[in-house]
């Protein structure tokens, strides 16, 4: 399953390796597959989540073409363990990467104790692979470093990709990046996106005859946002940008005002590529059987409970919060739900009703059955998977069961520590730090969307019953996915807060 030849990614996409795969499948009956994930992309960021500044004509327009689910949460709200349970199906715990994975160059890369994806993890894009599939990754990976070193079992083409052009770390600048291609680190000129772009342009163009897996992983709106094309900030060049949280005790209002503008405007970047890939699909007649879904790897605060940025929040405040225990200053750990809900759209012609809008609750965790199920493959033996394949929400399938409870985790290593758990139902939401139990959260989203009330210390009987519920619920998953938190182990990092 493993593929061995990891740099000869030209000879991989060549005719004869599609010739192979049509030989194999004479006539062309699965669809293609589009999946576009994008970089601490907020739900509320797209225009068609209610967001009347924000510029997204092109997500707007896939949203209508297809399905928009109004409830798409991520596992954990943190690039590298967030991705790590969208190409395994199971959660970061279960995978040993609790935070981000800092890249060669990063005061917190320890060469010496690389990290990574478990090599003998089973992505769904080997599934894939053996369906049939041309596979591809452009963009970005964050699942281990490969450049310093002689061992590559980290690299995407190890993973499941047949084909890998990108960021080999976490992080890049929006412009003239340092990318890998061909198996080379170069640096290239011009916006990031707009490159990653042209790249999954020509891989369309190379494999269309074939059945097709495109993974287009873009940088932004991630950090730091600018600079962006012309036309992605004209719409924001005016604008004095409604904030979500203006009353908040505090609150620095005009740098959120000021990043608020950066950040919709990169969000801007990423649609008009978005266009682009789209236009490619209909020139090339493969529209009408290629899936497209638009994601993200995490959600994003931007003054929301005052604070900006995701599981690892920094608050947006006008005065510095101190340090305290294992906390570092400014730092803010979370659960929040704006860390944690993305934006998620699935469009697929002839199998999806245009403009449906779904209430029900998927993860990032269900992507990996579904997609195995969208491509006739089969799930791994021997390797739990924790989502659940979405097709009967779908499909618009009649009297489906499906239940609307969420268990999310956050073990922040890095900067400060913080070993969080969460229970979520429609109603209630119960989040633990096992590190400290002083900052426990109870939140009756009901009444408190927005999660600005902590009833953890709450006299009310129905508060003190709810902690009791969903701790059981809780420890109940912890137990089923051998959390290691629950047996009183926890993750390190050299870096003190």
């Amino acid at each position: 399953m493993r593929i061995s030849y990891l740099f000869l990614l030209t000879t991989i996409l060549s005719s004869a390796l599609f010739t192979q795969v049509n030989a194999q499948k004479k006539s062309h009956v699965k669809p293609n597959i589009v999946f576009i994930c994008t970089d601490d992309q907020a739900y509320w960021t797209v225009g068609y989540a209610g967001n009347r500044q924000a510029h997204t004509p092109n997500i707007d327009r896939l949203a209508g073409e297809g399905a928009f689910f109004r409830n798409a949460f991520v596992s954990t709200p943190v690039c590298s363990p967030s991705r790590a349970g969208l190409m395994t199906g199971r959660y970061a715990s279960e995978c040993g990467i609790p935070d981000f994975i800092p890249q060669p160059g990063h005061k917190l890369y320890d060469a010496g104790n690389p990290v990574g994806l478990d090599t003998a993890a089973v992505t769904f894009p080997e599934l894939l692979q053996n369906a049939g599939y041309i596979t591809g990754l452009i963009g970005k990976w964050h699942l281990g470093d490969w450049t310093e070193t002689s061992d590559k079992r980290f690299h995407p083409t190890q993973n499941g990709f047949h084909h890998f052009m990108g960021i080999t770390g976490g992080g890049v600048s929006p412009v003239d990046p340092v990318l890998e291609k061909n198996g080379v680190v170069q640096q290239f000129k011009g916006l990031t996106d707009d490159i990653l772009t042209e790249e999954a342009l020509s891989f369309i163009d190379s494999a269309r005859n074939a059945p097709f897996l495109l993974c287009l992983h873009y940088r932004s709106p991630h950090t730091a946002w600018l600079p962006v094309a012309d036309e992605d900030w004209a719409p924001y060049a005016g604008l004095d940008p409604e904030i979500p949280n203006p009353g908040y005790p505090d609150l620095d209002t005009a740098k959120v005002k000021r990043r608020m503008k950066e950040y919709l405007a990169s969000t801007s970047g990423v649609d008009r590529n978005v266009g682009q890939i789209m236009k490619k699909l209909s020139e090339t007649g493969i529209s009408g059987h290629t899936i497209v879904i638009f994601t993200s790897d995490n959600g994003y605060n931007m003054g929301h409970n005052g604070i900006e940025h995701k599981g690892n929040g920094i608050w947006i405040t006008k005065q510095k919060h101190p340090a305290t225990e294992n906390i570092a200053e400014n730092s803010r750990p979370n659960l929040y739900d704006h860390s944690l809900k993305v934006p998620a759209i699935v469009r697929w012609p002839g199998m999806v009703k245009p403009g449906m809008v779904i209430d029900e609750l998927i993860t990032n965790l269900d992507w990996y059955p579904t997609l195995v199920e969208i491509a006739g493959g089969s799930l791994p033996a021997g390797q739990p998977v924790r989502g659940r394949s979405i097709m009967p929400l779908l499909t618009g399938a009649k009297a489906v069961k499906w239940n609307n409870e969420f268990y999310g985790e956050y073990s922040m290593i890095h900067y400060s520590k913080a070993f969080m758990r969460c229970y979520r139902t429609p109603e209630w939401k119960l989040i633990k730090d096992f590190l400290d139990s002083s900052r426990d959260e109870l939140y009756h989203l009901r009444d408190d969307p927005e999660e600005h009330h902590n009833l953890i210390g709450s006299d009310a009987p129905e508060a003190a019953r709810m902690v009791r519920v969903l701790t059981r619920q809780m420890k109940k998953k912890m137990s089923a996915i051998r959390d290691p938190l629950l047996y009183g182990k926890v993750f390190q990092s050299s870096q003190k807060p």
